[in-house]
Order: structure tokens, then C-alpha cells, then sequence
């Protein structure tokens, strides 16, 4: 008898200590969307992970990254990326549930994954803070960071944050690295063909980077150009 009470009062503690560990982390993401509502960020996490990747090579590696303003950011740019990456970005609450729906039946007729349907405030979660391990633990840590970023900041926020944050090739990070690194221009003064390209980018940009002459971006380019005029923007 004694056993099994030590064992409950165990099993309380433990249970209790979870769930207290639990909501420590979500406050400690939650102090970060709300600073980053109002301050800009450093480094992220992505950025972390890949500049440590380059480091291991070349010992001064470093990455290209320059902060722009969301005003400073070619208005085709925020078209492309926003017809590119989700359509019903101003309209949704962090989740495309048409899109995932879409991107689990591609998955399972192709018996891989091959889409993901997240949403732009989804990437921008993943982005900040998270590994790029798949897995269904941090699937739903991604998933309370949305809702964070959502409740907490403009959808203007979000996508200027994202178009900052964002991978656009080996080492390079945001708007105004990418349009300098592929175009010698920056971010305020990319042309619609020069925005759709980068916003083609944006699944496989190291892949891209190495790949420029690919047949495939350079059609999903043009694809991306037609769809831009109907993108809404906040």
C-alpha cells in the first residue's frame, strides 16, 4: 500500500513538474512575439543552425543579412511571395486548413512528402525558433508559436518579419541580401520578374542558388508572375 502511494504522490510530481516546464517554454516564446512586435530580430534560429553548418568549413563564414523596412521592400516582392507561398495570407488565422488538406492528399498519392501547405505566419514561426526536424512534438510547438504571432502582432508584422527572416540561398538571409546577392539591386527596387524569381526560390533556395538555370524555377517563375496582380497584401 505504502508503494503504491509513493508511486501516485511520484507520478503527481512528475505530471506537475511537465506541466510546469511546459508553460515556462510557451511564456519564454511568448516574451520573444511580443519584444519582436516592436523590435527587430537578430539572429534566428535557422540562421544559427546554418551559419554553424558554414563555420564548420570555413571558420569565417558569415552570412548576409541586412534589415529592411517594410516600406523599403518592393511592393512585387510582397505580391510574389504572398501569391507564392499563401494566397489567403490577410484572410486566415496562422492556418491554411484547405491548403494542408491539398498538401496531404498530394503527399499521400506520391507517397512521400512533397508539400507542406504552411502558411507564411507558420514558416515565420519555424524560422525564429525551430530545428528543421520533422516531427509531430515540434509540428505542434509550431503550431502554439502561430497562434502567438497571430493574437500578438499585424499580418503587416508578420510578413515583414518573414520577408527579413527568410533563407534565400547559402547563407543568405531576408529581402535586401537576396535582391543584392542574384541582382545587384536592392530589396526597394526589384522588378515583377526579379521578385517572382526569388519568391520561386523560397522552398529549395540553397538547392536554387546552386541551380540557377533551372528549367523548373524559371517556369514556376512565370507562373508566380500571373498570380501576382491578384495577391492582397495588409
Amino acid at each position: 500500500m505504502k508503494a503504491l502511494v509513493w508511486l501516485a504522490k511520484a507520478l503527481v510530481y512528475t505530471t506537475g513538474a511537465l506541466v510546469a516546464a511546459f508553460f515556462l517554454v510557451q511564456a519564454w516564446f511568448f516574451a520573444h512575439v511580443l519584444y519582436w512586435d516592436r523590435f527587430n530580430p537578430g539572429a534566428t534560429s535557422v540562421m544559427d543552425a546554418r551559419l554553424e553548418a558554414l563555420r564548420a568549413a570555413d571558420p569565417k563564414a558569415a552570412l548576409k543579412r541586412d534589415w529592411v523596412d517594410y516600406n523599403r521592400i518592393s511592393v512585387h516582392l510582397k505580391r510574389a511571395v504572398v501569391a507564392a507561398e499563401d494566397a489567403k495570407f490577410i484572410d486566415h488565422e496562422g492556418f491554411d486548413w484547405d491548403g494542408i488538406q491539398r498538401a496531404l492528399e498530394r503527399n499521400q498519392q506520391r507517397g512521400k512528402v512533397v508539400a507542406g501547405g504552411s502558411t507564411i505566419s507558420q514558416q515565420l514561426a519555424k524560422n525564429l525558433f525551430l530545428s528543421g526536424e520533422r516531427s509531430m512534438v515540434r509540428k505542434g510547438q509550431e503550431a502554439l508559436i502561430t497562434l502567438m504571432l497571430e493574437k500578438v502582432m499585424t499580418k503587416r508584422r508578420i510578413l515583414e518579419l518573414y520577408l527579413n527572416v527568410a533563407e534565400w540561398g547559402e547563407g543568405v538571409f531576408g529581402a535586401e541580401a537576396a535582391a543584392r546577392h542574384y541582382f545587384g539591386t536592392s530589396a526597394a527596387n526589384l522588378t515583377p520578374a526579379q521578385a517572382a524569381r526569388l519568391a520561386a526560390m523560397l522552398p529549395r533556395p540553397r538547392f536554387y542558388d546552386r541551380n540557377r538555370g533551372s528549367k523548373y524555377l524559371a517556369a514556376y517563375s512565370e507562373r508566380i508572375l500571373a498570380r501576382m496582380p491578384s495577391a492582397q497584401l495588409p
